[in-house]
């Protein structure tokens, strides 16, 4: 495998790296490092309207946010724990994970982890535009077809520049969107704070245990686990020396800081108001603007904005590496070009004809977060087994001791994935009404039973993915480790 170019000036301007091992001269910084681009990725105030997902499983306000803290923290901790990998050795996540699935074989994860990181970056991109039409109607503005065009147009400029330009115009922006976003939101809660009933959150009924299973597997995909095939894309960038348990620390700090507080004030305000609960389906950033002073209403917009764009341009990076995972061979500028296309056309899609969001966004999540668990148990596992970094060079060898097609692994994620979607059931679309076909046979009482809508396929996929690579895999990682 390649290394990366060595001319600094080349890394400051267009970033030329694909899936090549980063050089030893380009590798710099330090862990603490990773909590810029992580917390900014991940402070857009789409957080708060995560409550309002949470309390539509009928839980009450400490279920709630236990179930928001835990499934926020644990999901990054994965993250931070793929992360390790990126430091160990030194290239894109989709790239490291060829050591568990083999250089050919992980072509199946990599196309899955490209469709996750384009599904994310367009919903990210199509709420921003939503969220800038309603706060110009609230304005008494025009917020039509012209506004939200328009919107789009700098909305995806942003993030198709930024993921274009590559790692080090990413830092540099990401730490200015989260000073901006963090004092902003910071002033959104203040301002939005009085509109808390904590007579309505106290009588809020307490939700069995499968609703609460619910919320808590909703939390973990929407958070950590649509980031956890991108976690080691940024920490490929630091020294050898760097400190493991920092690399963790920090990504897991950094990406669940701000969603653990921000999702419980958005239980504190979905609970308050139902109306506003519900009108946060329809459009999640842009129901927050009804209960903000109108002259807070053009800054809300650019926290809205910048904490989505934010995001988009992590995800829009990594689906651009993503797809050169699975054998596209062009540039890695050009990659992120082609996926902005895509996020432009979905962008198009959800802000002019949908006519509602969390639908199909909760059906993206589910029904992608059980083949992603899936992977992300096998990686997980991989990682922790190993005590060596990876030999780079063989990374793209199919003759090398990471092998062509590593048939285990991929067993793994069809088993976790066909169980897992065996497991969880959506209420839209319809053509995913044929999920959840083993919740008769298992048991648990079918499509309308009380764990239709606990998620559990997720947490299945999860440990089949994780418990089965460790019990498999572990022979085969010591003689990779030992080959000279």
């Amino acid at each position: 495998m390649s290394t990366a170019p060595t001319n600094p000036s080349e890394v400051r301007t267009v970033e030329r790296q694909g899936l090549d091992v980063i050089a030893e001269s380009d590798r710099k910084g330090t862990p603490r490092g990773l909590f810029w681009p992580w917390f900014a990725a991940n402070i857009s105030v789409l957080g708060i309207a995560y409550g309002s997902f949470v309390v539509g499983f009928g839980i009450s306000f400490w279920q709630a946010t236990v179930v928001s803290v835990i499934g926020v923290a644990f999901s990054f901790l994965l993250c931070g724990v793929v992360a390790i990998a990126g430091k160990r050795g030194s290239a894109p996540t989709m790239v490291l994970s060829r050591a568990a699935f083999g250089v050919r074989g992980n072509r199946v994860p990599s196309f899955l982890s490209w469709i996750l990181t384009v599904g994310w970056e367009t919903a990210l991109a199509a709420l921003a535009v939503l969220a800038t039409s309603t706060v110009f109607e609230e304005l008494g503005w025009d917020g039509g077809v012209l506004t939200k065009v328009v919107a789009l147009v700098v909305v995806a400029a942003l993030v198709v520049g930024a993921g274009v330009a590559g790692f080090d115009v990413i830092m540099r922006l990401q730490t200015w969107i989260t000073v901006i976003t963090g004092v902003l939101t910071v002033v959104y809660v203040v301002l939005a704070a009085p509109s808390i009933d904590f007579g309505a959150i106290a009588a809020m009924p307490s939700g069995s245990a499968q609703q609460v299973i619910g919320a808590l597997v909703l939390v973990m995909t929407g958070f950590g686990l649509g980031w956890v095939n991108a976690a080691a894309d940024y920490s490929r960038y630091l020294p050898r020396s760097a400190s493991t348990g920092g690399v963790v620390w920090w990504t897991t700090f950094g990406g669940a800081l701000a969603p653990a507080v921000l999702v419980v004030f958005g239980v504190l305000l979905a609970g308050s108001s139902p109306d506003l609960s519900a009108a946060i389906g329809a459009d999640p950033i842009g129901a927050l603007t009804t209960i903000l002073p109108v002259w807070f209403l053009i800054p809300f917009a650019l926290v809205a904005i910048l904490g989505l764009v934010g995001g988009a341009v992590l995800d829009i990076y990594s689906s651009g590496l993503a797809l050169l995972s699975v054998g596209v061979k062009i540039p890695r500028p050009v990659a992120a070009g082609v996926d902005g296309v895509f996020m432009v056309a979905g962008a198009v899609y959800i802000a002019f004809f949908a006519k509602d969001f969390i639908g199909p966004f909760q059906a993206f999540l589910i029904t992608l977060g059980v083949p992603i668990a899936a992977w992300a148990g096998v990686f997980v596992a991989d990682v922790v087994l190993r005590r060596s970094a990876y030999a780079e060079g063989e990374l793209d060898d199919r003759r090398g001791r990471y092998g062509d097609v590593r048939w285990g692994a991929i067993a793994l994620v069809a088993l976790g994935t066909a169980l897992g979607w065996g497991l969880v059931t959506l209420a839209s679309p319809a053509w995913l009404s044929w999920q959840g076909y083993l919740l008769e046979p298992f048991g648990l009482g079918g499509r309308d039973g009380a764990w239709a809508y606990a998620n559990l396929g997720v947490l299945v996929a999860l440990v089949v993915g994780f418990v089965g690579t460790l019990l498999t895999a572990r022979g085969s990682v010591r003689r990779q480790e030992a080959r000279r």
